[in-house]
């Protein structure tokens, strides 16, 4: 199954199924909002009124997650690439909803900053409560997969050793455009990032040092996961600040994330209005 939240007239959102070139909408407002229904995949298989998926804008899949949890140095090409050790356990931070985005809305670039980094991401969202899980019950607690792009401050990252001032300025992170439900997703996906055209990252998901099985069960033995809740697994090698020289994106660059059987992430980076 495939899902997605529309932005409607009117100022109006709503959960919807995705059945080809249609977005079947359904009776709850958001793909957060339809996860934290106790029937949630029978009421998203409901009929509705159908709309053109061409025609349709798209939210951020999850528009306002409870929980937004990030793993750093999570793909054995990008720890390399950054001269580090592969880690014993997940490094994780946070990120907050005002960092959300649309799959094709605007990044808004900072004005305090001139590095701006791309990172493309595998985003698990969670379907069922879950704390200290084992592997099998953290697997079986995924309601899904998308795209996310954890687009980075660099140099407010690195003002300290902690990472979250670079990581949730607002207006900078797209994720979606689907919820892909796990029976129709192999962990076996080119993950790319295409900036102007030209390919800077390009790797598979195989590749994770922790997958999403283990994310979900070592997290949920820090906190309780609930549904709607997001976990993006971190970045592969490819990117502009590991680069020599560096590269980052600038007023009128166009990123392109895509993940193979995921669907793709189209924003244009532009300067605040």
């Amino acid at each position: 199954m495939k899902l997605a939240t529309l932005r409607l007239p009117g100022g109006r959102t709503a959960a919807a199924r995705v059945e080809g070139e249609e977005a079947v909408e359904l009776p709850v407002a958001d793909v957060g909002a339809l996860l934290a229904r106790s029937d949630w995949r029978e009421t998203a298989a409901s009929n509705g009124t159908r709309h053109r998926l061409s025609e349709a804008d798209l939210d951020a899949v999850v528009p306002a997650p409870g929980k937004i949890v990030c793993v750093g140095l999570n793909y054995r090409n990008h720890i390399l690439e950054m001269g580090r050790d592969l880690p014993e356990y997940p490094t994780l931070f946070a990120k907050y909803p005002e960092a959300l985005i649309g799959p094709s809305d605007d990044i808004v670039l900072p004005k305090v900053s001139e590095a701006i980094d791309w990172e493309a991401e595998l985003a698990v969202v969670v379907g069922t409560k879950v704390r200290s899980a084992d592997r099998a019950t953290a697997e079986a607690a995924i309601a899904g997969y998308s795209v996310l792009n954890d687009v980075t401050v660099r140099d407010y990252q690195y003002r300290t050793k902690q990472w979250l001032q670079g990581k949730t300025f607002e207006a900078t992170t797209p994720f979606g455009p689907y919820l892909v439900t796990p029976d129709e997703f192999a962990l076996d996906a080119e993950i790319v990032t295409e900036v102007d055209g030209e390919v800077m990252q390009s790797s598979n998901v195989k590749d994770l040092v922790f997958d999403p099985a283990d994310l979900v069960a070592y997290i949920s033995e820090i906190l309780t996961l609930n549904p709607g809740d997001v976990i993006a697994t971190g970045t592969p090698g490819g990117v502009g600040h590991a680069r020599k020289p560096p590269r980052y994106l600038a007023a009128g660059s166009k990123m392109v994330t895509r993940i193979g059987g995921l669907g793709e992430l189209v924003n244009i980076a532009r300067e605040p209005s």
